[in-house]
């Protein structure tokens, strides 16, 4: 689609992610729909997303699973409990179940590679993998036996950001060298960032976008940035702000910019309305991520007994609902919006013209 200017042109881009212009901005989401229609099509695919431990080795200090948290109930589910919300996903007939977890160390090569067998060998499902940064002889044995994607953000793109909201321990791969051995490795590789961090200046969130398309993702997500009280950001988010002229919002507006523009930067990519923008918009915040750039919803299929749990922040939408109810929820958000629920696994476009 022509632009006034090329799209990794940082003027151009700033001036979407800030101005007031309602032309410009209508014009951005014209642009980005209909990118998002002649490259992904109006299906909208549904991951089933089982949230499997809140258990976590690190200390990052956005993060309301961070090992220094005493104020949280820890969980763990066992395999059969896993196996059960897996056999809800395919009696909704979702493409994709997603585990998620904290850095636990009780989700180890052996275990996740059994269960990931376990999933392939008895559903038709794709396997997504979200645990957090792991050697690569995990990650290659769990390709081994049959997970399909990978998904990790970088949070930020620039290093010194990252190396205070999330410090490494000694000798960790940073999260670009880790994505790219995803890569190599033969997963779809998603990843993404926060908005409006505190101590995220507007180069920053350019150069996120920039780095979305030099990885050239499969699969993207992007939210708000929610404070948790419990966080050392969320204590004194103050201490942590950038010059008041240069502090990235953590607004709704604004992680509609991201994801439009995210669409036109990599076409073929994978994008998701998140929970986290249902948050901060329980009413419509999905259906309008959904058509401002978006094709991806995920269910939350986590046992209600241990949903409140994973709190990464506080507030997390539907963390009252049931499987069912969620997945009710969503297909008619899909079905106000004129659009419909995707077959099959919902491979990004992106893999498959790469050759993959």
């Amino acid at each position: 689609m022509p632009v006034d200017a090329p799209i990794t042109d940082r003027s151009w881009l700033h001036q979407r992610l800030t101005s007031d212009d309602p032309a410009i901005l209508d014009d951005l989401w014209q642009r980005a729909d209909a990118c998002r229609r002649a490259e992904v099509g109006d299906a909208i695919h549904l991951r089933g997303l089982i949230e499997i431990s809140n258990h976590c080795t690190r200390h990052c200090a956005y993060c309301g699973l961070h090992v220094a948290n005493r104020a949280i109930q820890r969980y763990c589910m066992d395999d059969d409990e896993i196996m059960a919300s897996v056999a809800q996903a395919v009696d909704f007939g979702y493409g994709t179940v997603v585990l998620q977890a904290g850095e636990d160390p009780r989700l180890t090569k052996d275990r996740i590679s059994a269960l990931v067998e376990r999933i392939k060998t008895t559903t038709p499902l794709a396997v997504t993998l979200s645990l957090g940064e792991r050697h690569e002889e995990e990650l290659r044995a769990w390709r081994s036996a049959g997970a399909d994607r990978y998904l990790l953000r970088f949070e930020t793109s620039n290093p010194d950001l990252f190396e205070r909201i999330h410090p490494r321990p000694p000798g960790a791969p940073d999260r670009l060298t880790l994505l790219r051995s995803l890569r190599a490795l033969g997963y779809e590789v998603g990843s993404g960032v926060m908005i409006g961090i505190p101590g995220q200046r507007w180069d920053d969130l350019i150069d996120d976008l920039l780095t979305f398309r030099d990885l050239d993702l499969d699969m993207i997500g992007v939210g708000p940035w929610l404070s948790h009280p419990e966080t050392a950001i969320g204590a004194d988010p103050a201490a942590w702000m950038a010059p008041a002229d240069q502090q990235v919002p953590n607004t709704e507006d604004l992680v509609y910019r991201v994801i439009a523009l995210t669409r036109l930067l990599c076409p073929a990519a994978n994008i998701p309305a998140t929970s986290a923008l249902a948050t901060i918009n329980t009413v419509n915040g999905r259906e309008q991520g959904l058509q401002r750039g978006a094709n991806i919803l995920m269910p939350n299929l986590t046992p209600i007994t241990y949903r409140a749990l994973y709190q990464i922040y506080p507030g997390k939408a539907c963390i009252d609902e049931t499987g069912t109810q969620c997945n009710a929820c969503m297909r008619g958000r899909i079905g106000r919006i004129g659009r419909h629920v995707g077959s099959g696994r919902g491979d990004a476009p992106n893999r498959s013209r790469r050759g993959a």
